[in-house]
């Protein structure tokens, strides 16, 4: 199975599966001299751990990430970096009765068609779990990025329940299990996501991450367009349908000047009016912060049952039992933030040699 590694300069690739005894990350290109330990990964990982809330999958990981290389003495040396974390609570047995039948939105049929063989075991390497190896990475990014560039993530959106912008308090997303920075919505969603989750069924979320202290410059034009690969990165993530930066979808609403971030001078220095282009232009970043949005589709393992095929072509009906997200959407807060981390990574060095 190939494609497991992404970014140039810092390149990140993961391993492992759901069930397996563990998953892990390699970095390589990290450049060496920079502080690390575990205590500088482990507060990411504890933010996407499952099981915190009952909002969430009941499958209880402690996520202890290990460095098994690429650090001495507490720095880092620019060879690969090795992390590793534990699975320690897999539920195979959850997955006995479903092993020979797709279950409708997983990846079962398309493992199947491209591989001919697939790890039915919490979908395996098609998992969520997969995400925390991307955390962990992250963390190792922010760290190459250094303290001046700060990067959030909210949920923005649970269904069709969305929040209200005038009450945006980053303070708040630590406060609520959603991540959300509306205690309003987030008090309204706990009601809501409460009566999805006893039914069994799921929703889909809308998670927004903001990008701060950004260097103009970053990305290149026309086929390493930074926009690009932010959204490559984010889509890439498990169970995301959608991206967009800046409006988005919502600049096809408007006109070309209401469009247009205006310019000035401002005590010496260029100021911009307005953000809609998501502090990208042209594929390079303007200095202005970086908003990014991604839609992840409803959790598909829901306990109502739908009808699918087996894998020797037999109709039959399907209800998928174990532990879920009944908004997976959640836990891709720090998820979503960690690949625009790596991506951000990546574009400094690559611009630190473009200008040797």
């Amino acid at each position: 199975m190939s494609h497991n590694s992404f970014g140039h300069l810092f390149r990140v690739t993961t391993w492992g599966e759901s069930h397996g005894p563990a998953i892990g990350c390699v970095i390589d290109g990290c450049p060496a001299g920079i502080g690390l330990s575990e205590a500088d990964i482990q507060p990411d990982l504890d933010r996407r751990r499952p099981g915190q809330s009952k909002f969430t999958t009941q499958r209880q990981e402690a996520d202890q990430v290990r460095i098994l290389s690429g650090v001495y003495q507490g720095q880092t040396t620019g060879t690969p970096i090795a992390l590793q974390i534990e699975n320690t609570d897999q539920r195979s047995k959850d997955y006995a009765n479903i092993a020979q039948a797709y279950r409708p939105g997983h990846a079962d049929l398309t493992y199947d068609l491209k591989y001919g063989i697939r790890d039915p075991r919490g979908g395996g390497r098609s998992s969520a779990r997969e995400t925390a190896c991307r955390v962990a990475a992250g963390a190792v990014a922010r760290l190459v990025l250094g303290q001046g560039v700060i990067i959030r993530g909210a949920l923005v959106q649970i269904g069709t329940h969305v929040i209200n912008r005038a009450n945006w308090d980053w303070h708040e997303v630590a406060r609520n299990p959603f991540f959300c920075p509306d205690a309003a919505a987030a008090a309204a969603w706990e009601g809501m996501l409460a009566t999805v989750r006893r039914a069994g069924s799921s929703v889909g979320a809308v998670i927004e991450v903001q990008a701060e202290g950004v260097p103009g410059g970053l990305g290149a034009p026309l086929y390493a367009k930074l926009d690009a690969e932010i959204a490559a990165a984010l889509m890439g993530i498990n169970a995301v349908k959608g991206v967009e930066i800046g409006d988005g979808f919502g600049a096809a609403c408007l006109s070309g000047e209401a469009n247009a971030d205006e310019m000035s001078m401002q005590a010496g220095a260029l100021a911009f009016a307005s953000n809609h282009a998501g502090g990208i232009l042209g594929g390079i970043s303007t200095g202005q912060p970086i908003v990014a949005r991604f839609a992840v589709k409803p959790t598909s393992s829901i306990l109502t049952p739908r009808h699918t095929v087996t894998s020797d072509g037999q109709d039959t009906d399907i209800s998928t039992t174990g532990r879920h997200d009944p908004c997976v959407g959640i836990r891709a807060v720090p998820v979503g933030e960690a690949m625009v981390a790596c991506v951000l990574a990546d574009h400094v060095l690559r611009h630190r040699a473009a200008r040797l």
